[in-house]
């Protein structure tokens, strides 16, 4: 038998969620620990410590659990350090994202100046390298301080585990009924008193 069509509306909303970044998609966006070495030595910027910066970041969540751990109950906890690894993992995607960014601008103008003589594409004056060049050394920079974020995330994910005994997850947090003006709501709300 075929449902009635008078059936609310409500009940066929779907609750969408906004996503939060995962470990994995910091994985994909920052440099790992051997393109960052690539990166340091054709561009000549520091070699990082990327397991001390991980271990550093897994010590500093862990001890900071410990402080914690008489004034708050263990869901508490729980959500405290779901937060704030949230916080280093969302960090680092951004600065992928944006290191990602950088690296297709760098390649585009490598590219475009390879392809033809262009006048912008020319060395600067005496001392001062061509766009191209700044471009490919801004996103040497970017991507070394997103493997720098990388590994500080990994290690908050590390303690996390280690703390809560399963696996960090990002918190998706449900998005207001999208789309639906301010306006539409009050009028919504308004029909609601005749029923």
């Amino acid at each position: 038998m075929a449902k009635p069509a008078t059936q609310s509306r409500q009940s066929a909303r779907v609750l969408q969620l906004r996503k939060g970044a995962t470990i994995e998609m910091v994985r994909l966006t920052c440099p790992d620990e051997t393109q960052a070495l690539r990166i340091a030595e054709s561009f000549g910027t520091a070699i990082l410590d990327s397991d001390g910066i991980r271990d550093m970041h897994e010590r500093l969540i862990v001890e900071t659990a410990t402080g914690l751990s008489e004034g708050l109950s263990e869901r508490a906890m729980q959500i405290h350090l779901q937060r704030i690894v949230g916080a280093y993992v969302g960090s680092a995607h951004g600065a992928g994202q944006f290191y990602s960014r950088a690296v297709t601008e760098a390649r585009d103008a490598t590219a475009k100046g390879a392809a033809e003589a262009r006048d912008e594409d020319l060395d600067g004056p005496v001392g001062y390298d061509s766009a191209a060049q700044r471009k490919r050394e801004f996103a040497a920079d970017m991507g070394v301080q997103a493997h720098a974020l990388r590994m500080a995330a990994e290690g908050a994910v590390a303690a996390y585990e280690q703390i809560v005994g399963e696996a960090w997850k990002p918190f998706d947090r449900p998005v207001d009924n999208p789309g639906q003006s301010l306006d539409r709501k009050a009028a919504a709300a308004q029909m609601s008193a005749f029923d």
